[in-house]
């Protein structure tokens, strides 16, 4: 099982920093061919994708959360949102699990 990230290019290269394949988007267009791409491997167990970005396409994700089991979503938080603010070490440890 792998996961992708798709969101602002901090999010996505702090993934990549831990082995996480992912797509950056800054638009309506960006982010869904981001998300087809996420959606075309089927070793892809887990999608992880910032709220902006999720925003940019929320229709098309609530209607996938909805009515599909597999790959799971995450959606985190990015870095330009302005509440609660985490840094990115600590949502790559809180996406996958994994201790930087």
């Amino acid at each position: 099982m792998k996961y992708f990230v798709i969101g602002d290019e901090d999010t996505v290269l702090g993934f990549t920093l831990v082995g996480v394949f992912g797509m950056q988007a800054t638009n309506e267009q960006q982010a869904r061919r981001a998300w087809d791409k996420a959606l075309e491997d089927s070793e892809n167990g887990i999608i992880i994708i910032t709220d902006e970005v999720a925003d940019m396409i929320r229709s098309t994700v609530d209607a996938y959360l909805f009515s599909e089991s597999f790959p799971l979503v995450v959606e985190i938080p990015s870095p330009h949102t302005k509440e609660g603010r985490t840094d990115l070490r600590t949502l790559v440890n809180q996406a996958i699990g994994v201790s930087l």
